[in-house]
C-alpha cells in the first residue's frame, strides 16, 4: 500500500459554507460550517468544518495532497462586473456592498487558501456547476446516468446538463445568468416575505394551500419556457441584476401589491402566488429532464443544485419523466460543492477508476459529520448537572418507540451528523405521525415556526409502499410522494376549507405528516444504513401497527440543526420537548434540575 491520497474540497463565501475530506477515492467526513458557529447559512471561511475533517481522518494539513475549491471566483467576479456596467449607474449600491469581501478575500482565494491551510501543494479550480455535476454523479449508484444541475447562478451558469460515465463527467450545455430558475423561485420566495437562499422551503411548504392563479401571467410576463426546458425571463421585471432586493415595482405592480412584510399575516393571495410559482417550476424541471433523457437515451437521472432540494419537483420527474431511476445529491445546494470538487479531483483530474453497483451509493446516509461517544455525552452531563438514565442498547429502540407512542416528542441524537440540510434520524426530533394535534404542537412549541409548515415522515423502507405511492427507496427525504388511497380518511375528500383552515381536515390516518394536498416529503429507513433508528421505527410499528413516524431537523426556528451534546441538551430545554436521547442516555425534562415548562 503505498501513501494514502487526501483530497480536501470546499465551498465558501456565498452561502452554506463546508468543507469535505476524501482519503483515496472515499468520503470519510463532510460537514458545514454553520453546525460549529450556530450561525445559519453560515458562508464565512469553514475552518471549523475543516479542522473537524483533518481531525476525523487523524491528519493535518501537510498530509494533503489537493484541496479544490468548488468554483472559478475570477470568471464569478467577471460576471459581477459585467453585470454592473451592463446595468451602470444602477446597480452602484449593491456593487459597492458586494466589493469590499471580493477585493479582501474573493479575487486572491489561491493566497487565501495557502495561508489559511499551511498548504503549498496543487490547488484546482472546477467550474461551479462542474462541482454540483460532480456532487450528483460520482456518489450516485449508477456506472453511468445523464446530470442535471439546477440553481440560483455559478460563475454564469444558472443550469447545465450533461453526461456521467464510468469517471467522467462531461457537461453539454448550459442557461446563462441572468436567466436563472433559482433566482426566479428566489424572487418569488422574497415577494412572499420569506427570506431568500433559506425560506425556499416555506415557499414550497406554502404552495398546497393556493390555487395556481398566476400561472399564466407568470408564463406570459414573466419567464418564456420552451418545449425542451430552456427558457428566458423578463428582466424588466427583476432587480437582482442591479439592486439589493430580487422584485421591482414593475414585478409588484403585476402582482398588484408590494412583497409581503416578513412575520406579517399570510392571505390567500400569498398561498396562490406561492403554489402557481411551484407549478411553474415544476414545469420546467419536468421539460428538462425529458429534453435531456431525450438527449442522451440514458435511463438514469442524477440531480443537484439548489432547485434540486424542491422535492416536489423532484417526485414529478420520477413519477412522469422517462427516466427509470433517479438519485439526488443529498446536499444540493452549495455545500454538497465541497463534495464534488473532491470527487472531480480523485475521478477526473486523477483519473483514478471509479467502480458502482447500481444499487448502493457512496454517500452512506449522508452520516459524515462528528460523532460523540457515550463517554462524551455522559461526562457533558455530569458538567452540566443534567439527570438522566443509562439504558443498555438493546432495550433502547423500544423505549424510544414507547415515548413516540404515548405522543411525546423526543430529541434523537444519534451516530454521525448528517451533511445537508435534512435530518435523517442522527439530529432529529420525532414524534408520532398518527396523531392529529403533533403537528401544530411541534411547529409552535417546538421548532417555533409557521403552522403551515408540513412535517417528513420517515417509514421503514419495506413497508414504504403499503402507506405511499412510491416503490423506489428516498433515504434522503427528497422525493414527495402522495398517501395511499387506503390510507386516506374518505370523509376528507368532501370537507371545505380555505386557506390555513385546511390544517384542521384529517387527512390520513397519519394526519402529522399529510400535508393539505394528500402528499408526504418521505425518508425511507434501512437497517444497513441506520440501525439504530430503523430499530426504533421497528419497535413503534410492532407496538402501534403503524410504520411511520414523523422526522423533522433537531433545531429552532433560526437555528442551525444541532452538532454537539451542548447544542442538543440547549434546544432540548429551551422547548415543549419531552425527552431528548443521546448516545445510551434518556434525559426526561421534568427531571432537570434547572427545568422551567416554557
Amino acid at each position: 500500500m503505498g501513501t494514502p491520497i487526501y483530497i480536501l474540497g470546499i465551498s465558501a463565501f456565498y452561502h452554506d459554507s463546508a468543507a469535505c475530506l476524501i482519503k483515496d477515492g472515499r468520503i470519510i467526513a463532510a460537514a458545514q460550517e454553520e453546525r460549529f458557529t450556530r450561525k445559519k447559512h453560515d458562508f464565512s471561511f469553514p475552518k471549523n468544518a475543516i479542522q473537524y475533517c483533518l481531525d476525523e481522518a487523524n491528519i493535518t494539513s501537510k498530509d494533503l495532497t489537493h484541496v479544490g475549491f468548488y468554483d472559478k471566483p475570477f470568471i464569478k467576479f467577471e460576471r459581477i462586473l459585467f453585470t454592473y456596467l451592463t446595468y451602470a449607474p444602477i446597480g452602484l449600491r449593491s456593487f459597492l456592498k458586494a466589493m469590499p469581501l471580493w477585493l479582501k478575500q474573493k479575487i486572491f482565494l489561491k493566497d487565501l487558501l495557502e495561508r489559511e491551510l499551511d498548504f503549498s501543494g496543487e490547488i484546482i479550480f472546477p467550474e461551479h456547476h462542474e462541482s454540483h455535476a460532480a456532487s450528483a454523479f460520482y456518489p450516485s449508484p449508477f456506472g453511468q446516468a445523464a446530470i442535471l444541475t439546477m440553481d440560483g447562478v455559478g460563475e454564469w451558469a444558472t443550469s447545465s446538463y450533461g453526461v456521467g460515465k464510468g469517471n467522467t463527467v462531461d457537461l453539454l450545455a448550459e442557461i446563462k445568468f441572468p436567466h436563472s430558475l433559482g433566482l426566479l423561485y428566489s424572487a418569488f420566495t422574497y415577494y412572499t416575505g420569506f427570506r431568500v437562499n433559506s425560506g425556499e422551503y416555506k415557499l414550497m411548504g406554502l404552495a398546497p394551500y393556493g390555487e395556481p392563479k398566476y400561472v399564466d401571467v407568470i408564463k406570459e410576463k414573466l419567464i418564456d419556457i420552451k418545449q425542451d426546458g430552456s427558457f428566458k425571463l423578463n428582466m424588466a421585471y427583476f432587480n437582482y441584476c442591479a439592486g439589493l432586493t430580487m422584485t421591482n415595482r414593475k414585478f409588484h405592480k403585476l402582482f398588484n401589491g408590494p412583497p409581503r412584510k416578513p412575520e406579517s399575516a399570510i392571505t390567500q393571495k400569498d398561498m396562490d402566488v406561492a403554489r402557481s410559482i411551484q407549478d411553474v417550476t415544476e414545469e420546467v424541471m419536468l421539460k428538462m429532464a425529458n429534453h435531456l433523457q431525450q438527449e442522451t437515451g440514458q435511463e438514469n437521472l442524477c440531480l443537484a443544485g439548489g432547485v434540486a432540494l424542491n422535492c416536489v419537483g423532484n417526485g414529478k420527474i420520477l413519477r412522469e419523466s422517462k427516466f427509470k431511476n433517479i438519485w439526488i445529491q443529498p446536499a444540493a445546494g452549495d455545500a454538497g460543492g465541497a463534495l464534488g470538487v473532491a470527487l472531480f479531483i480523485w475521478y477526473r483530474y486523477l483519473e483514478n477508476e471509479r467502480v458502482s453497483d447500481g444499487v448502493h451509493d457512496k454517500q452512506m446516509g449522508s452520516y459524515l459529520g462528528p460523532r460523540y461517544e457515550d463517554d462524551a455525552v455522559e461526562s457533558f452531563a455530569e458538567e452540566r448537572n443534567a439527570r438522566f438514565e443509562k439504558v443498555g442498547a438493546e432495550e433502547l429502540p423500544r423505549r424510544v418507540a414507547e415515548l413516540i407512542a404515548r405522543e411525546k416528542v423526543v430529541g434523537l441524537f444519534q451516530g454521525r451528523m448528517e451533511f445537508g440540510p435534512r435530518a435523517l434520524g442522527a439530529r432529529s426530533i420525532l414524534g408520532d405521525a398518527r396523531s392529529e394535534r403533533m403537528q401544530s404542537v411541534m411547529n409552535l412549541k417546538i421548532k417555533f415556526r409557521e403552522s403551515f409548515r408540513p412535517f417528513a415522515p420517515s417509514v421503514l423502507e419495506e413497508k414504504a409502499s403499503e402507506f405511499f405511492e412510491q416503490d423506489t427507496p428516498s433515504p434522503y427525504m427528497l422525493l414527495v410522494a402522495r398517501v395511499k388511497e387506503d390510507k386516506v380518511n374518505p370523509e376528507s375528500r368532501h370537507q371545505k376549507a380555505q386557506g390555513i383552515d385546511k390544517l384542521k381536515i384529517v387527512r390520513s390516518c397519519i394526519p402529522a405528516v399529510t400535508h393539505v394536498d394528500y402528499s408526504a416529503r418521505l425518508q425511507t429507513v434501512s437497517e444497513e444504513i441506520n440501525p439504530i433508528y430503523y430499530k426504533i421505527i421497528k419497535a413503534f410499528d410492532e407496538i402501534t401497527g403503524c410504520p411511520v413516524i414523523i422526522n423533522t431537523s433537531f433545531n429552532i426556528r433560526g437555528e442551525p440543526v444541532v452538532c454537539t451534546p451542548e447544542d442538543a441538551y440547549q434546544c432540548f430545554m429551551s422547548t415543549d420537548m419531552d425527552y431528548l436521547v443521546m448516545g445510551s442516555f434518556i434525559f426526561k425534562k421534568e427531571e432537570q434540575q434547572d427545568y422551567e415548562y416554557l
